[in-house]
């Protein structure tokens, strides 16, 4: 019982992992979209005046970021989607079957799910750094009178769609931030998991190791009372 608990509780993780892994992905898709495959993450500019004569002031962008940072978050929120989908699949059939993982397979889903939480714990922080570089940049550290999520619905004039990089991105690293504590609650599953089949094998060999010592001790006996009657 304690057992399918806890193959439940690791199914309704894993199923959570899939919904913050979409929540993530969808945003960063359409932003990706929206800059035509720049990537605003760590991206570096400047508020310049268009002329002399006019006081309007324009944002330059000095270096876009790089689009492997992009690429990466990207790359990891839908490994991370696929992953808790094909495990949530596959322990709902253990749990409806009543089968469970070996101990090696148990011990592999510990390390898949240790390599997963450093990776999306890696793409958050990325995802938060390099945003709020690109937030001090159009705020020039604050100093502008309107905040970030202000300027999003200001045409920066950088011949792309940047009427909604603010929600993306915040929908984004919520989504990211979640699948992380999400996965880590999932690594602390493996965890216990291979604790408890460590434990029950354990109990096996003890329980096998009895039985030949009182098969070893009836088999004496026996001969013991065949050499008495001889």
């Amino acid at each position: 019982m304690a057992l399918d608990n806890l193959i439940f509780a690791q199914c309704i993780l894993y199923f959570l992992a899939f919904v913050f892994g979409f929540i993530a992905v969808v945003p960063l898709s359409e932003n990706k979209e929206d800059f035509g495959g720049k990537c605003l993450l760590f991206t570096h500019g400047m508020w310049q005046n268009e002329n002399i004569t006019v006081s309007k002031q324009r944002f330059i962008v000095e270096e876009w970021g790089p689009k492997s940072s992009c690429s990466f978050i990207t790359f990891v929120g839908i490994a991370s989607l696929i992953l808790s989908a094909v495990q949530a699949w596959r322990l709902l059939f253990f749990l409806c079957k009543g089968h469970d993982d070996s101990i090696f397979n148990a011990f592999l889903n510990l390390l898949i799910s240790s390599l997963v939480v450093f990776t999306v714990f890696l793409s958050s922080t990325i995802v938060s750094v390099g945003f709020n570089l690109w937030c001090d940049s159009i705020t020039e550290g604050g100093t502008m009178p309107s905040s970030c999520e202000d300027l999003q619905d200001t045409d920066l004039e950088l011949g792309l769609d940047n009427s909604a990089f603010y929600d993306q991105f915040a929908i984004a690293q919520f989504g990211l931030w979640a699948a992380w504590l999400t996965w880590l609650g999932i690594a602390v599953m493996a965890f216990l998991k291979v604790y408890h089949n460590y434990r029950q094998e354990d109990l096996l060999d003890s329980l096998i190791h009895e039985k030949d010592l009182l098969l070893g001790r009836s088999s004496r006996r026996n001969s013991d009372l065949k050499t008495g009657l001889i």
